[in-house]
């Protein structure tokens, strides 16, 4: 499965205001813009949600992370097996929140890429971006931790390290999609971010913990456009 570009990806994390029913809800609002604009937006809810949000909509549903084993006895892992079961297509790995050692998001990438799921790896800083992309994953997505959650853009607040990761990116894989995370709370910063030469972006609260989500998504999708 191919995603159309510029993308972008809904992460649920474990917030209340995206759990349980509250999950469903939320991917209605993205499948309903997604529909109304056109635009790519993927969600990635807890791992419970997976299946009650898949059977609900049509957009694409990634896992928030899976463990790179095999069907057995991992209690307490995450198996790739079982949320493509439950319908996701993709799966996050390496989230700031969920880090991984480089072998095992070698591992995964290749287990992902083996069993048709979507690859999408998260990077703290340039180097690890380009670790990530030599290793051949779908998406790479550059995220500095110290801006997660504080609704200030990365792409506003470090714009030259979001064109130079971009470039560095190009250099090792020129086919990998390219994301921005952090702090991506308006839609102004989805604009910066594709001008700066990213794929789309990776975005958690700003959406998720907003007073209206269908607004925000609206703006962010419109921003895709532009």
């Amino acid at each position: 499965m191919k995603l159309k570009t510029p993308i972008i990806i809904v992460n649920f994390k474990t917030y209340l205001e995206a759990t349980g029913q509250k999950a469903v809800e939320l991917a209605k609002n993205a499948e309903k813009v997604t529909k109304e604009t056109g635009s790519s937006i993927v969600v990635a809810p807890q791992y419970a949600d997976i299946a009650r949000v898949a059977e609900t909509v049509e957009i694409p549903v990634f896992a928030q992370h899976i463990d790179p084993i095999k069907p057995g006895n991992s209690t307490g892992h995450v198996l790739l097996e079982s949320v493509k079961e439950a319908g996701a297509v993709g799966t996050l790995i390496n989230h700031s929140e969920r880090q991984l050692k480089l072998s095992d998001i070698d591992a995964t990438i290749t287990l992902a890429r083996e069993k048709g799921l979507i690859s999408c790896v998260c990077a703290n800083n340039p180097n690890v971006s380009a670790a990530a992309a030599s290793l051949r994953p779908d998406i790479v997505s550059f995220e500095p931790p110290e801006l997660i959650g504080t609704g200030i853009a990365v792409s506003k607040a470090q714009p030259q390290v979001v064109t130079s990761t971009v470039n560095l990116i190009r250099q090792i894989n020129k086919n990998v999609t390219i994301l921005c995370g952090a702090g991506i709370s308006q839609s102004e910063d989805v604009s910066v971010s594709l001008k700066l030469g990213t794929d789309g972006v990776l975005v958690a609260s700003g959406i998720v913990k907003a007073k209206d989500p269908y607004s925000i998504l609206r703006a962010f999708a419109d921003a895709t456009k532009q």
